[in-house]
């Protein structure tokens, strides 16, 4: 089996980061759940924010739950329901977020069949224009019909934010979603578990003591994977060294800047463009443009020049580097969110848990 192009996975900085999380969430009255859909939930990555404080666990994929499934945590389902995974929604998720009455009632159906008692929250839109019931009414009403559903407990309300439409989280949003969970206890009689307000985008208002008392739950993902919240900016008292990528260097020559006769699109549909810098010493890696957009890894070495590559091969220029690369080296990249994710999800790269 190859052992590159390998991304690196450090288990005692996720560790690290959920307790900072713990403890800074703790203060504000929020409990977080533990978002683990960035590293596709492998149960490593689950354990190591269980070991961390955290008890709740939540991914957007049923998939991904069942690698959790042994791990000793709740579990919560962040895509809305799709009806054809009703069955597995009951099976491996305690609660799963909702916005449809439709999609209830076959959660309903199935718990019943089951014995089981399913948790709900239900999603509020404020703006953000993802998922969730967008007036008001429509949201009350939703939850007088999820309360009345036999094998379905109505347990929280919440919303998205930052996601799709870059709406952030503010105190004022924050304060009308407290406002519509108090109208659903008002008028159905109950205590809602969780007000659920945002991501790790909201953790710069709960800093600042601007997040309303009330909101008592946080998704958190990214803060406790890579360190940062909203903007991809560093969240205080975490660290930033989770993940970064190893890729293997199978050529090294000496080639011209220009390719001869540049007159077809590349393998992607685009039209590429080049500058002429002469005979440059340039690295092709064994790993490429179906595993990762390249343009969301950075290299270590400050003086690589990534210059493009294939669906199959990343082309480096090494020229002006102090390292004596060989064939067989090794060169390691930074990642940005999303380039996790790709790395991630790859099943040719390979997952090295540190």
């Amino acid at each position: 089996m190859s052992v590159y192009p390998c991304i690196n996975i450090r288990l005692d900085t996720i560790t690290h980061n959920t307790q900072s999380m713990v403890a800074t969430c703790k203060k504000h009255g929020v409990t977080p759940a533990g978002v683990t859909k960035l590293a596709c939930a492998y149960p490593e990555v689950g354990q190591a924010i269980i070991k961390g404080g955290i008890h709740l666990l939540a991914d957007s994929r049923i998939a991904n739950l069942k690698k959790l499934y042994q791990l000793d945590a709740e579990k919560m389902l962040l895509r809305l329901p799709a009806i054809s995974e009703v069955h597995d929604v009951v099976r491996y998720a305690d609660i799963s977020l909702n916005s449809e009455l439709t999609t209830l009632c076959a959660l309903s159906a199935e718990a019943t069949q089951q014995h089981r008692v399913h948790q709900v929250i239900l999603m509020h839109d404020l703006g953000d224009l993802r998922e969730g019931a967008f007036f008001e009414e429509e949201t009350l009403a939703l939850a007088r019909q999820a309360i009345a559903l036999p094998g379905i407990e109505l347990v929280g309300l919440g919303t998205n934010l930052a996601c799709y439409g870059g709406v952030e989280p503010s105190t004022e949003n924050q304060n009308e979603l407290l406002s519509i969970a108090a109208k659903i206890e008002y008028e159905n009689q109950i205590k809602l578990k969780y007000v659920t307000g945002a991501s790790s985008a909201g953790l710069n208002i709960m800093r600042r003591g601007e997040l309303p008392q009330g909101i008592n739950q946080l998704r958190l993902g990214a803060s406790l994977l890579m360190g940062i919240g909203l903007n991809d900016d560093p969240v205080p008292k975490t660290r930033q060294d989770t993940f970064d990528l190893s890729v293997e260097i199978i050529e090294i020559k000496v080639k011209p800047s220009l390719p001869a006769n540049s007159t077809a699109l590349d393998a992607f549909g685009n039209k590429p463009q080049f500058i002429d810098l002469g005979l440059r010493k340039r690295a092709i890696c064994a790993i490429g443009k179906q595993d990762v957009d390249i343009s969301q890894i950075i290299p270590q070495d400050k003086h690589i020049i990534v210059i493009g590559g294939s669906s199959d091969h990343l082309i480096l220029d090494i020229n002006d580097s102090d390292i004596n690369y060989q064939i067989g080296s090794l060169v390691t990249f930074n990642l940005s969110y999303s380039g996790v994710l790709q790395c991630m999800t790859s099943e040719y790269v390979n997952k090295r848990f540190i």
